[in-house]
């Protein structure tokens, strides 16, 4: 597979965006809701893109910029599970 494949390849939570949210950053929001849920972050998805833009999630360091692009493409393409 190429690159140019590569990017155009459906996106899915289970095997794209939860591998981005660690343990540490799951149990710092278990209050409020799972970061290893797929509907938990679907319903939460702008704000938890608006954080990792903003640097303010996860708490211990910014995601890099392909990070939050993966996500952002996610969100754009649907949010498949």
């Amino acid at each position: 597979m190429t690159d140019s494949n590569q990017q155009s390849a459906a996106l899915h939570f289970s095997t794209d965006i939860k591998p981005l949210f660690r343990e540490f950053d799951r149990n710092s929001m278990i209050k409020a809701f799972d970061l290893w849920n797929h509907a938990d972050v679907v319903a939460h998805q702008d704000a938890i893109l608006h954080a990792v833009e903003s640097g303010a999630m996860p708490c211990n360091g910014a995601w890099s910029a392909s990070q939050v692009s993966t996500l952002k493409r996610w969100i754009a393409e649907g949010s498949t599970p």
